[in-house]
């Protein structure tokens, strides 16, 4: 997962859902009868160049972009937002837990030599928290707390439809942990029951489609 993986083509993946971004960190974008919703936002640097750009290939008017859904903390999923917050006032919903973690990033570790800038972040706007849906139009997402790669990763859930049909699609918005080599027993604890809760929650609400922000890892 790098910043300069290849970058996907666009493309339009369900009659309201169209993937772009890169094959290491892709961005989902969910048209809805009151704008477009984004599942994260990618790199900063990629927002014109591949997001935006990718947008217009696929005839998305990026002025429409009224809320962005963060799945976690790290620069490849938010470090897009704040341009799109700044140029079309998007809504950025995020959970707390990881509004700490960008706000108060902990100190690098190990690392030696020049760590370049901090990251931009978007100015403290939406609480994401499981237990409170968060609508555009006519699409309903359900944010699952899901803690683990970061301390408020989340999952989402929301409909989809194929030639008119709904189905339910879920993410899972912490894809690994984050320190899996040498993680502590309450970590490897607490990731398993952030699956254990997840796989619950899919099965109640019927998911029978799975999407990935990392796409490199189920090669989509």
């Amino acid at each position: 997962n790098r910043a300069d993986d290849p970058v996907l083509e666009p493309a339009k993946i369900f009659d309201n859902v169209y993937a772009i971004g890169r094959t290491g960190t892709a961005v989902y974008a969910i048209t809805t009868s009151a704008g477009i919703l984004l599942i994260d936002s990618g790199y900063e640097a990629d927002v014109q160049s591949i997001l935006l750009d990718g947008m217009r290939k696929l005839n998305l008017d990026p002025a429409q972009i009224k809320t962005i859904i963060i799945t976690h903390g790290h620069v490849d999923h938010f470090a897009g937002s704040p341009y799109l917050q700044e140029h079309y006032n998007s809504r950025i919903y995020i959970s707390q837990p990881d509004w700490d973690l960008m706000e108060h990033p902990p100190a690098a570790e190990g690392k030696k030599g020049p760590q370049g800038p901090a990251p931009t972040i978007p100015d403290h706007d939406m609480v994401i928290s499981e237990g409170t849906s968060i609508t555009l139009g006519d699409v309903t997402v359900t944010p699952i707390f899901i803690p683990g790669h970061t301390p408020g990763s989340m999952g989402v859930i929301f409909p989809v439809k194929d030639n008119g049909t709904t189905h339910i699609a879920a993410i899972f918005g912490g894809t690994m942990m984050g320190s899996v080599l040498n993680g502590s027993m309450a970590e490897l604890l607490q990731y398993k029951n952030s699956i254990a809760h997840f796989q619950e929650e899919t099965l109640n609400a019927k998911v029978d489609v799975e999407l990935q922000n990392h796409p490199l890892y189920d090669n989509f």
